[in-house]
């Protein structure tokens, strides 16, 4: 079995691999990871794996949103659209998995809050998605590689959203 990348925000297929192949993750070695048994083989969607690890990141304090800058443009432009995302970001915006056969590697974008220790923040968000993901898939998590995009500081967005005072009367 080949190695599949899953990064969101694309609509296109890894370069070279069939759209089954792309979308699953397969453990074919017996043992450990419980995802094959006598009675059959269990699949779990790179797309599972993706969702998992960015509601895990979200769930730490120190997150104030998930994804690179561009990212989280269109992600709020694409949650405006009726049908198109829900009134909600899509659950792993920020997010890009390579699943193997018994292992997940993770890389994660994420924006901090002003004011909070990044390396405190990152190290719970490694923490929290290695356990949900070990749990939740048996696969084992060999890395998990966050990149902090941006820091949020509370009520900057507000005034750059603001019209502008008119200069005249």
């Amino acid at each position: 079995m080949t190695e599949t990348a899953y990064t969101t925000g694309s609509t296109d297929n890894p370069a070279g691999s069939s759209s089954a192949g792309s979308a699953l993750a397969t453990t074919a070695a017996p043992g450990g990871s419980g995802l094959v048994t006598e009675q059959g083989t269990t699949r779990i969607a790179n797309t599972v794996v993706a969702k998992i690890a960015g509601m895990a990141a979200k769930e730490i304090p120190g997150v104030q949103a998930m994804g690179s800058g561009a990212g989280r443009a269109f992600g709020a432009l694409r949650s405006r659209v009726p049908g198109a995302g829900g009134g909600q970001p899509a659950l792993s915006q920020g997010v890009a998995v390579e699943v193997g056969e018994r292992q997940a590697a993770v890389d994660l974008d994420i924006v901090t809050y002003y004011g909070e220790s990044i390396v405190e923040v990152t190290d719970a968000v490694r923490r929290n998605v290695v356990d949900r993901l070990e749990a939740m898939t048996g696969l084992e998590v060999t890395e998990v590689n966050i990149n902090v995009d941006d820091i949020y500081v509370e009520g900057q967005d507000d005034q750059q959203s603001a019209a502008p005072e008119p200069r005249v009367q």
